[in-house]
């Protein structure tokens, strides 16, 4: 018999990746203001302050083997840094429709990875599950360049295929990060994973952070940019992940992975309430389409026999 999820654990990884979908919503406010590399090298120093207290080992929390010291590194490498690099200079060269496209087949590339490296099955239910995620997004995404009129056309035209191939491997490296956590979630904290996997992004991306704040004038920043990449850092660095790891404790990762349809579902809700982007049927129907997903993933399985 399977031991039943506790909702707060679903609940744990829908907010994490809302909170995920609304800083990539936001991230080109940011790349706008600041240097790519910069900027995430803010993100991971701000977030290291506010999660010192973090870092230590817990009562009675075992010392780390070198399997978790690896995964950890892997685990900042491809989720917090690779990911950040990719994703903003992504959204960069493309447009905001074509990153909810491609996160699209974040679910689908977690059942993969999850089958091929942690053994698990993907139940029918599941891909079910994945799916309605894809086609929503992906209907999502083609009613947001309908009503995106000439300017969707020019931001389409405009796209580089570098930067859909930075997309496709945000795409991977977001997969990679939802199997790695699953694996170190049996032995560590959520809250030292976070800090940790964020002490590791720090000092990755440290000497290209240096290099481009030499020559960034500081002093152009509005007050507005400063306070959405306090946001941003601790959103990105502290909060998802703690949220995320704290839910991957006691759901199989090719199910968690079908939580990931939120992030461009809330990318897309900052576009329709902050940007002021239009909203119609086709919008109502891809949000439907998105909450049956995850009806079929986390509703409770009968116990067989």
């Amino acid at each position: 018999m399977t031991a039943a999820v506790p909702l707060g654990a679903y609940l744990s990884l829908a907010a994490s990746m809302a909170l995920v979908g609304s800083y990539v919503g936001l991230s080109k406010l940011l790349v706008a203001v600041f240097p790519v590399l910069l900027l995430a090298w803010l993100r991971f120093g701000i977030a290291a302050v506010a999660m010192a207290h973090w870092v230590r080992r817990g009562r009675g929390e075992a010392p780390l083997s070198s399997a978790d010291r690896r995964l950890l590194f892997w685990e900042s490498f491809l989720g917090n840094f690779l990911f950040s690099i990719c994703m903003l200079y992504g959204v960069a060269l493309t447009s905001a429709l074509a990153a909810g496209v491609v996160m699209a087949a974040i679910p689908a590339v977690v059942a993969v990875l999850s089958r091929v490296f942690l053994g698990e099955q993907i139940r029918p239910r599941v891909m079910a599950a994945i799916a309605c995620a894809a086609l929503g997004i992906a209907l999502l995404a083609l009613a947001r360049s309908d009503s995106g009129g000439a300017a969707g056309a020019q931001a389409g035209a405009a796209a580089s295929p570098l930067g859909y191939a930075l997309l496709l491997a945000a795409v991977v490296c977001e997969a990679s990060y939802v199997v790695i956590g699953k694996r170190l979630t049996g032995n560590v904290s959520p809250r030292r994973i976070s800090a940790l996997i964020n002490l590791w992004g720090l000092a990755l991306v440290t000497p290209f952070g240096l290099w481009q704040a030499s020559r960034f004038d500081f002093a152009a920043v509005p007050t507005a940019s400063w306070v959405l990449l306090v946001f941003y850092a601790l959103a990105a660095s502290m909060v998802t992940v703690w949220l995320w790891m704290r839910g991957l404790r006691h759901v199989p990762s090719s199910r968690a992975g079908v939580f990931t349809v939120l992030l461009p579902v809330s990318a897309a809700l900052v576009g329709v309430l902050v940007l002021g982007e239009s909203f119609g049927p086709a919008h109502l129907a891809a949000f439907a389409l998105a909450l049956l997903g995850l009806l079929l993933a986390t509703w409770p399985q009968k116990a067989a026999g």
